[in-house]
């Protein structure tokens, strides 16, 4: 269900999906071997769930785009960074509660 509308970007289409996109985009910067990125990965297909036609959600294996990884300045991981008209708008850096990533959401989309 959720996980039909989480996207997986990379190297390629970074640009064309995240940066050219006219809809809001949540990007989650993670690794297969980060223990954290795990445990957010579910809040991550839950929001891409609920926030679906407002919202384009996806993920990004560092490991496997190295490029946009270094591009943006990911250090840490997770992260999980808001992109609106091509820009990052909001970067939230380490493992937290779907509350949290929410009330992001909620006041950048005007939903709250």
């Amino acid at each position: 269900m959720a996980g039909e509308s989480l996207l997986h970007f990379d190297d390629g289409n970074f640009e064309s999906d995240v940066l050219n996109s006219d809809t809001p985009v949540l990007v989650d910067f993670w690794a297969e071997w980060c223990g954290p990125c795990h445990m957010v990965s579910p809040v991550i297909e839950e929001l891409a769930g609920e926030y679906q036609g407002k919202l384009k959600v996806g993920k990004v294996d560092v490991d496997k785009a190295p490029q946009t990884a270094a591009k943006f300045g990911i250090q840490n991981i997770p992260t999980v960074v808001l992109f609106q008209k091509g820009e990052p708008v909001e970067r939230i850096v380490g493992a937290r509660n779907k509350r949290d990533y929410k009330a992001v959401l909620d006041a950048r989309l005007g939903t709250a």
